[in-house]
């Protein structure tokens, strides 16, 4: 996987979490996800498209989330609460707006709207082709992972240009 990729979203992550809740994030060391269940219990999931597809799972403990939450918004919400996940998905959709503006060069790439899911052992469907990197993160709330799997769009192939022989007819 193109480190230009990922590099994005580590930046994004402390960028967005120092910005909207004043709190300092730890990355540690990245992994490869060998498997689709999600690590934690709420994931946001964002979709990207364009000239980088795949997917960016955020994924906390239900706790972890319940004060991110809280920090984010500035009024307590439990996970069962209608406001809870559209909170966990705009706090994805952020980072992963973030760092689609990090992306180096011209690409073009589109982020869908957010999905939230809740409950244990859930999984993520992701293409098989693609390397999922799993970034392990600590705050002051708790442990959380950033699960990467993108890559950039191989370009189409260009139609040849018509000859003056075939454009004649």
């Amino acid at each position: 996987m193109d480190p230009a990729l990922i590099t994005p979203f580590i930046a994004s992550i402390q960028n967005v979490f120092s910005t909207m809740m004043q709190l300092p994030v730890t990355i540690k060391e990245p992994t490869l996800k060998k498997t689709p269940e999600t690590t934690y219990d709420v994931s946001g999931i964002i979709g990207m498209s364009g000239d980088v597809v795949g997917s960016v799972v955020l994924s906390f403990p239900k706790q972890t989330a319940v004060r991110l939450v809280t920090l984010f918004t500035g009024t307590e919400m439990a996970p069962d609460s209608p406001d809870f996940p559209d909170a966990v998905g705009e706090l994805s959709n952020m980072v992963s707006g973030n760092a689609k503006g990090m992306f180096s060069g011209k690409r073009k790439v589109q982020i869908s709207c957010p999905s939230v899911v809740i409950g244990m052992g859930h999984t993520v469907s992701r293409p098989r082709d693609i390397p999922c990197v799993a970034i392990p993160c600590s705050c002051d709330c708790g442990d959380f992972v950033v699960e990467i799997c993108v890559q950039e769009r191989p370009p189409a192939a260009a139609s040849p240009a018509p000859t003056a022989a075939s454009a004649a007819g």
